[in-house]
This record gives C-alpha cells, structure tokens and sequence, in this order.
C-alpha cells in the first residue's frame, strides 16, 4: 500500500495527535476521516484483488497440465501475498515435479502447508486449554430474588427394591452364572486311536 505525499502528512498529524492528545480542528477531524476512508477502500480493493487471484489459480489448477507456465506462475504470486496452499495445489505440484519449477513450489508449499496445520493445531489446543470468557452477569431489579422462592413441585420417589421374599440379598451375577471350564484336553488313549 503506498499513501501519497498529502496522505502521509495527514497520517504523521494523525499519529502526533494519538501520541500527544489535544483539541482537533474540524479541517484535522475531515482529513483523518477522509484517510480512513482511503485505507478503508485499499483494503477493500485488496481484499477484491486476492479473490481474484485466487479464482484464477484455482481455474488454471483445473486446466492442468496444459496451463503449466500459468498456474505456477499465479501460485507463486498468491504464495507472495500470504496464500496457504491447500491439498489441491500439492497434488498438482506433485504431479508437475518433473519440471524445476514444480519441484521448488512443491518443496515451499509443503513448508507453508506444514506450518499452516501446525498452527491450527497449536490454536485448537491453545483454546481447548483456556476456558471460553464467561459473560458479565448482570442482576436485574424486581427479579427472583425480589420474590419469594418459588415452591417446586414435588418428585415423586422413586418405586423401592422388591424385597426377596427370603430376606436374603440378590446373588451376584457370578453366583447365578459361573465361570466357564475350558475342556480337559484329551486323553492318551484317544490321541493313539485317533
């Protein structure tokens, strides 16, 4: 992004401003506002521009192989401009390795590909590890704590155990089915016979 001669004198009084706080007149307040607008708008332009590119990469992709010198050339601009390669891209490179080229794209993009799982990675754990923000609870006027406790229907209990009519407790599992045996292996006289 490049500011114009006028656009950096209204940023540097901008800046002096913020650092030193004093009253603004309006002519200031305008062109702050008109800078912002500005940068607002080269974002905004940018923003446009990188979804462009993008398209444009991922129609060259599709054309492969016949739009080699294209498609390496667009992945080298996006990478420039902060693009992480997907799945696609690496397949593409690695089916193109055979050219130079392809073969140090490849090498990048597997960089950029492992860095990029790894940080998503660490931001999972890091936010898995730390409790979400808990909201700013707010007491209200007039509210339960102004009445009294609401009774709550009462539950009814819940049905008890039959009783044995013996008054001896319920046998274990184990007690009502035993472990199993294993077979006795088999005798002399059938091994010599068989």
């Amino acid at each position: 992004m490049a500011f114009s001669a006028d656009e950096l004198r209204v940023l540097r009084r901008a800046l002096a401003i913020a650092l030193h706080p004093m009253p603004l007149p309006d002519e200031d307040v305008q062109d702050c506002l008109r800078l912002a607008g500005a940068v607002d708008e080269a974002v905004g332009e940018a923003g446009r521009l990188r979804t462009f590119l993008l398209a444009d990469l991922v129609r060259y992709r599709n054309a492969l192989p016949g739009s080699v010198g294209g498609y390496l050339e667009l992945l080298q601009d996006a990478l420039a401009g902060g693009y992480d390669p997907g799945p696609d891209d690496l397949a593409a490179l690695r089916a193109l390795r055979h050219r130079p080229v392809a073969a140090a794209l490849l090498e990048r993009c597997q960089v950029l590909a492992e860095r990029s799982v790894q940080a998503r990675l660490a931001g999972r754990v890091a936010s898995a590890r730390t409790p979400a923000p808990r909201s700013r609870l707010l007491a209200l006027p007039g509210g339960r704590a102004a009445d009294a406790e609401p009774e709550r229907p009462k539950v009814p209990a819940a049905p008890a155990q039959p009783t044995r009519p013996s008054g001896r407790p319920a046998p274990k599992p184990s007690e009502v089915f035993p472990p199993r045996r294993r077979p006795a292996p088999p005798q002399e006289e059938e091994r010599a016979a068989g």
